[in-house]
């Protein structure tokens, strides 16, 4: 990645949904030129794809979990991967170092939603030998933004 790929992303980051004149006019760039820049970092697999934000308290998903499991062997590993890939709730699944061994977020409506993913769903996989869940509180920080462009992010958002 050279400094215009970056300041590509780092764009993007602020605006995925400008065309491609707008971001060719921040790069000093033609517009197929930008648009070139753009495929090759999606091939190279650096921008992985473009998506709305969205609040979950406002579409009924107002509940945060943290859940720690445990598998008994690692040849649990692979069916329990396969199945968590196709839970909804679960946005994140970490392949964690220390006493356990996955780390879920998991976002549901509720306590009760909660108890149905964790008690029906995740334990009920071959495999799971425990797991623990911590419920969030509130969030005070939470950003799809990696570390390296964050800075970037802040310094030129007051342009807007």
């Amino acid at each position: 990645m050279d400094s215009i790929d970056f300041k590509v992303i780092t764009e993007l980051v602020l605006n995925g949904r400008m065309t491609w004149a707008e971001l060719a006019s921040c790069l000093d760039l033609s517009s197929p030129a930008t648009a070139e820049r753009v495929h090759r970092l999606k091939e190279q697999g650096v921008i992985t794809g473009f998506t709305a934000l969205i609040a979950p308290e406002a579409v009924g998903c107002g509940l945060t979990a943290f859940v720690a499991v445990t598998l008994e062997r690692p040849e649990h590993r692979a069916p329990y991967l396969q199945r968590i890939a196709q839970m909804r709730e679960v946005q994140e699944c970490h392949h964690i170092a220390g006493e356990d061994d996955y780390l879920l977020k998991v976002r549901c409506r509720g306590t009760r939603d909660l108890e149905r993913v964790v008690s029906d769903e995740i334990k009920s996989i071959p495999g799971v030998a425990k797991t623990r869940t911590t419920i969030v509180m509130s969030t005070y920080k939470e950003t799809p933004v990696p570390p390296m462009f964050s800075e970037h992010v802040v310094d030129v958002s007051s342009r807007r």
